[in-house]
């Protein structure tokens, strides 16, 4: 079912990342200049509110976005009891991998240069994923990531980072010093004054946007 606005295409699709299926849906508006992909968070999914309202966002930077889902029914089932699927890094890093690579056949976007904005667990997939492709990651940036949890995988990173946290999410304002420190490819530390961990406050999910869109613009521009 394809869904139009004035901005963007939107089309439900399929992904094959290794054993899996993944769904995902993919906008893409008119003379795109970059392909964002989101690896979202914790207990959260292609439809979340918040990555939609970033998208559409990023769709009147002339950006194209891939929003999936990087677990199956069946995992999202088991881990909203267990937690055990949101954690798992490895398993994340590599669907977003599969999805990077689908991008490149993919019609629509295969020439164009790819960005991978995660949040929460997903902060750490992207920066996992960057490092095992990085001639295919143009930028990543993380909101309200946990870029601690990419581990080793965070002095491979060759993609340019922006990191950005709300100033009021204190704990995890520190875990991302912590990572930013073992980052070696351009990196930043964006803190949004007042902003706590879901951005939920008026216009802080709006300022997260124009961060990251300026970010990946400048990064995307090099990758072209």
């Amino acid at each position: 079912m394809t869904k139009t606005n004035l901005l963007a295409e939107e089309r439900a699709v399929r992904i094959h990342a290794g054993p899996v299926s993944l769904d995902g849906d993919l906008s893409v508006p008119a003379h795109a200049r970059a392909v964002v992909l989101f690896a979202h968070g914790s207990g959260s999914s292609r439809f979340s509110s918040r990555n939609k309202r970033v998208a559409a966002l990023f769709h009147e930077s002339a950006f194209a976005t891939l929003l999936i889902d990087l677990l199956t029914p069946n995992e999202d089932e088991v881990d909203a009891f267990t937690r055990e699927y949101r954690f798992d890094i490895g398993r994340l890093a590599e669907r977003l991998i599969g999805a990077v690579e689908w991008l490149a056949e993919e019609p629509s976007t295969a020439k164009l240069p790819v960005a991978l904005f995660g949040a929460s667990t997903g902060g750490g997939a992207a920066l996992v994923a960057a490092a095992e492709v990085p001639d295919r990651v143009a930028a990543v940036v993380s909101r309200g990531g946990r870029p601690d949890l990419a581990g080793p995988a965070l002095a491979r990173v060759r993609a340019p980072t922006l990191l950005i946290v709300g100033g009021n999410d204190e704990p995890v304002i520190e875990l991302n010093r912590e990572a930013l420190a073992q980052l070696t490819a351009p990196a930043r530390l964006e803190v949004i004054p007042g902003a706590t961990h879901l951005f939920e406050e008026p216009g802080a999910l709006d300022e997260v946007a124009r961060h990251a869109a300026a970010w990946i613009e400048t990064y995307v521009a090099v990758a072209t």
